[in-house]
């Protein structure tokens, strides 16, 4: 049982909110933080700023009970969450610049004997590299005495407030100390295993797990492409395969997306170049496959069939959610859209209001809703496998050119 009651948690997006409000849903304070004042704002209204099923209900009631709040500063607090984003650099390194910010943030706020857990996926010696953080910012202070882990997050999109509770967690602590200490504040929500090790450990096993999917879909990619020259159904092809005891080869797609399975291999790549080598082989097939995607779009536009209007379905990294991180569809949408400008692009993304910045500025690309980007294009792309478009009534698709990189329609 932990005797922690009072929790900032840095960072409140896809992975901060739900922290912070299934530890409030506990009885425990908690006080949010976050640089964008919009999500601020709407956390203390007890909205919640992204589509994320069950977590608004919490939310709320957090809010409502007074056991949640947000603010742009780091109060200060009992224990102290990171759960900031860890992007890549142009040399695949990870930018460590958004957990800097955070170790100064909460540093001036520190006595000696707080707990300090960082949750944002890194590349082993980062929880270590924190401590240095705030060492500098505080040489008063005999950081010696804090209790500093480090515990990734394993959770899919979708299905987070859920997977808070089932799933195991890992938790590495720069002492022993200190891994048993955030252990038991784990254990307030966690009804599934929580295992310790040391922090370079957890480190490097959220970064191997996500690197052994990456592994598998390059795996599938390729055979999906292997499989449209020799004129094989993929889709069937792995079904049948899978039916092996010991194979279980994971869904083709457009390439791969989201924050973690997209940049997480990169870590190690950086950490190790010339022992990684499957690793990087991997990320280089699944970060080509949008071209390829792009290369069929192309071929059907240059039937005398076609109309003038491409629609592409989904935008978001993974079905029924609207997170845009790293999408491959993104990227599709851009280059095809700049490479075609006589072309007019229907996107249809339902889970979102408005297109992302990247892709707003594009004059021959919309926003539309599913049936209008069905009505009015004669090539159909698939880039995401949402429910709505699952549902699509088939007649719909008669006469048009269909590019399914998700299988949705096989």
């Amino acid at each position: 049982m932990t005797d922690i009651q009072e929790v900032a948690v840095i960072g409140l997006g896809y992975i901060g909110l739900p922290t912070a409000a299934i530890l409030a849903s506990r009885g425990i304070r908690v006080h949010g933080v976050d640089v964008n004042p919009r999500t601020v704002e709407a956390v203390n209204k007890g909205e919640v700023p992204f589509v994320e099923p069950e977590l608004g209900a919490f939310v709320s009631d957090a809010v409502t009970r007074g056991l949640l709040t947000a603010s742009l500063t780091t109060p200060a607090a009992q224990a102290f969450i990171v759960a900031v984003p860890t992007p890549f650099n142009d040399d695949y390194s990870a930018d460590l610049s958004y957990i800097k910010q955070a170790a100064e943030g909460l540093a001036p706020h520190l006595t000696g004997t707080e707990l300090v857990i960082l949750e944002s996926t890194s590349p082993p010696g980062t929880t270590e590299r924190m401590a240095e953080y705030i060492k500098a910012a505080r040489p008063d202070l005999d950081i010696s005495r804090l209790l500093i882990a480090h515990c990734p997050e394993r959770v899919l999109p979708g299905f987070v407030m859920q997977e808070l509770v089932s799933n195991d967690r890992i938790v590495g602590g720069l002492s022993a100390e200190a891994a048993e200490k955030a252990k038991a504040l784990y254990q307030t929500f966690c009804a599934a295993e929580i295992l310790t090790t040391d922090a370079a450990t957890a480190e490097m096993a959220k970064l191997v797990e996500n690197s052994f999917r990456d592994v598998n879909i390059a795996f599938a990619n390729e055979l999906s492409i292997i499989s449209d020259k020799l004129g094989i159904n993929v889709w069937e092809l792995i079904e049948l395969a899978n039916r092996h005891p010991r194979v279980n080869i994971l869904q083709p797609g457009p390439g791969v997306g989201g924050h973690c399975i997209a940049v997480d291999p990169w870590f190690i790549v950086s950490a190790a170049p010339e022992e990684s080598q499957l690793i990087r082989r991997a990320r280089e097939t699944n970060d080509a496959k949008p071209d390829w995607v792009i290369s069929k779009v192309k071929d059907a536009t240059a039937k005398q069939s076609f109309n003038g209007q491409v629609s592409l379905l989904g935008l978001a990294f993974k079905k029924n959610i609207d997170d845009l991180r790293e999408s491959p569809a993104i990227n599709i949408a851009r280059k095809l859209a700049e490479s075609h400008p006589q072309i007019q692009f229907l996107a249809a993304e339902p889970h979102i209001k408005e297109l992302p910045v990247s892709l707003a500025a594009l004059p021959n690309l919309k926003l539309v809703s599913t049936d209008e980007a069905l009505q009015r294009s004669s090539v159909i792309t698939v880039l995401v496998d949402h429910d709505r478009f699952r549902d699509v009534n088939r007649t719909e698709l008669h006469g048009k050119d269909i590019i399914d990189t998700r299988g949705l329609w096989r």
